[in-house]
């Protein structure tokens, strides 16, 4: 029999990316929380790549960081590197990407966790959920504690059932050979949720001091560095260089005569693994016309010789991996400090969550990260703060904040999930976003900050420097639109940049749409006297250049509203809506969207359904308002 161990508004199991995020929204929204997790000395932990960002999950840090998360401010205090990628192409796809510190991220995480005056933490194994009225009201811990909950949020990662391969060996294990959680795993079931098995794997980890640098190629981070959170300002971390090798022929051959033995090919793993995200057995076998794939190699921090193997994710025998690593140029010598691996383990297929990420069949039961078929730290942290968010609120007898997919890559993941599901561990892409070019890394402040600021995330400090902020871009667009220069006064700046002419008199705002022509080439003609950062700077440049592209999306935005404001009744019946597809009619009752637009979104419903569901709602509406 357990006993009654406490009663708080929100508890939070698990302390990975999703579960801190998850727990800091709600205690800092004023709900009383527990976070309990396996072990305390895991909190953010990098069972992977220790870096943060990158294509479309940098983007995501920064709307953690606009809502008033904790990632951005987290990786700011604790990177090693930080870069800017893709610059050579539009704003759309600039992506931040930095690598961590992976020890100092972790301490740095459960120090601001433990000053968190409404946030208890507790190390301790969650094996079941306490149901009562079909509401699940608290958790109880494998020493028989109970800890009662007016909402229970699940962030438990990879540990579901976990189970570590490598080559013939497979043992019961958590990431880094942490406990695995099996008992929550069979209650869920028991509970009637659909689990699904997925994969994953990590590279191993080399020593330093046995890499000959000299053969690879340095890659270092930018030398003005740009931040995650729009409340970093400045940094005064050393930042250490990455390096980049390549596989060989001899690493190809390896590979292939020891396939009998890779348990990706010999029928040992049933978990579906990321498909952006391969083995190096899976790479050489998918692309065996590639005679070489880049590997980077990456320190794991400052006060440590491990380095990660990025792009060598494996799950060989360890004696196959160590001669595998000594054919890459730089690695003859090499010593392996911790063997790569792939782990399996249960997620609950996202289909049965409502976009709020509450669950459909157990109200009150949150899910977040991995738990919900993702991959990554960073899909991880964008769930953990909406479903910590929708936790407190729930609590306070609020409606949830649901993100549409024009407001945010976090709006855009959640809907691919608890609308289409997902097969494999779903990764992030910036190709995923219809809106790319709304949903930039520059303006994440301007789309979320005001939804931060209502829910109490962002202090009135902060929300007050965002709106002078927008005001003074404003500003500075409207006095380029009230300059005007003569042709004298522009003509040889423009002949400066290889740009043409102009004939007659133009403004300012005209000649900075100019490919050529910078916002820092108008301001030394026509400097402004609103003291613009350079933050400032960058989103005057960004709006004026790129407006009409702008304009063109928010047009279809709007359209996408309308479909969105279109509600479907919750209780509504798909059986008695004529002249459906037996396809969407399945699919309607499965996913019960909550939106006409959510519907439309749903593989199998078409056009043809949509406009049958619309007659029918109409009617149904109409009905319902007279009392029928």
């Amino acid at each position: 029999m357990g006993y009654a161990a406490g009663s708080y508004d929100v508890v939070v199991v698990g302390a990975g990316h999703a579960g801190c995020e998850a727990a800091l929204a709600a205690a800092r929204m004023g709900c009383r929380t527990l976070m309990v997790t396996i072990n305390l000395d895991m909190i953010a932990f990098m069972p992977c790549n220790p870096s943060i960002g990158g294509p479309a999950k940098g983007h995501v840090v920064r709307e953690v960081d606009a809502l008033g998360g904790e990632m951005g401010r987290n990786i700011d205090k604790t990177f090693i590197q930080m870069r800017m990628l893709n610059t050579g192409k539009g704003p759309a796809v600039h992506a931040l990407r930095a690598q961590a510190d992976k020890f100092l991220y972790q301490h740095t995480m459960k120090e601001t966790m433990e000053k968190e005056p409404n946030l208890t933490m507790l190390q301790g194994m969650v094996e079941e959920l306490i149901v009562e009225d079909g509401q699940c009201v608290g958790v109880i811990t494998k020493t028989g504690a109970e800890y009662r909950a007016k909402a229970v949020v699940l962030t438990t990662g990879t540990y579901l059932r976990g189970k570590i391969i490598m080559g013939e060996l497979m043992y019961e294990s958590g990431p880094n050979n942490q406990q695995p959680s099996v008992k929550l795993s069979e209650n869920l079931r028991d509970l009637g949720f659909e689990l699904i098995r997925f994969k994953t794997g990590t590279p191993p980890r080399v020593h330093k001091d046995t890499i000959d640098f000299s053969q690879t190629e340095i890659q270092p981070g930018d030398a003005k560095p740009k931040f995650f959170s729009y409340e970093t300002k400045s940094s005064d971390n050393e930042q250490l260089p990455c390096w980049l090798t390549y596989t060989s022929e001899e690493t190809h051959k390896i590979i292939q005569d020891n396939l009998h033995r890779a348990p990706m090919f010999s029928g040992v793993i049933e978990g579906t693994g990321p498909r952006y995200c391969p083995s190096i057995e899976d790479k050489i076998v998918r692309f065996s016309d590639k005679p070489k794939h880049q590997i980077f190699l990456e320190p794991e921090g400052k006060n440590t010789s491990e380095y990660y193997v990025q792009g060598f994710s494996t799950s060989m025998p360890e004696e196959v991996q160590l001669k595998m690593l000594r054919t890459l140029p730089g690695l003859q010598n090499v010593q392996m400090m911790r063997t790569g691996y792939a782990i399996e383990y249960d997620a609950i297929v996202p289909t049965q969550l409502w976009p709020s990420l509450e669950t459909k069949r157990l109200p009150g039961l949150f899910t977040a990260g991995q738990i919900n078929g993702t991959s990554g730290y960073e899909e991880a942290a964008g769930q953990g703060i909406m479903a910590g968010i929708n936790a407190a609120r729930k609590v306070q007898g609020k409606e949830p904040v649901i993100l549409d997919r024009s407001q945010g890559y976090i709006g855009v993941l959640i809907d691919d999930l608890v609308t289409k599901g997902t097969n494999e561990p779903y990764r992030l892409l910036t190709s995923r976003a219809e809106y790319r070019l709304l949903l930039r890394h520059d303006n994440a402040d301007l789309r979320l900050t005001p939804i931060g600021y209502e829910i109490g995330l962002i202090t009135q400090e902060r929300y007050d420097r965002f709106l002078d902020k927008k005001q003074k871009v404003e500003q500075e667009i409207e006095r380029l639109k009230a300059t005007k220069v003569r042709p004298s006064e522009i003509n040889p700046l423009l002949e400066s940049v290889g740009s043409a002419p102009i004939q007659d008199g133009s403004n300012l705002l005209t000649i900075l749409r100019r490919p050529e022509v910078t916002y820092a080439h108008i301001g030394s003609l026509s400097p402004s006297d609103l003291d613009l950062d350079e933050e400032m700077q960058e989103q005057v440049e960004i709006q004026i250049k790129y407006a009409g592209y702008i304009e063109k999306q928010l047009i279809h935005v709007e359209k996408l509203q309308k479909m969105e404001k279109k509600k479907i009744p919750e209780n509504i019946n798909y059986e008695d809506v004529q002249g459906l597809a037996t396809e969407a009619r399945q699919k309607l009752a499965k996913i019960r969207p909550i939106s006409i637009g959510q519907a439309s979104r749903i593989s199998g419903v078409t056009p043809a359904d949509i406009s049958i569901l619309l007659v029918y709602l109409e009617h149904y509406n109409r009905v319902t308002a007279a009392g029928g």
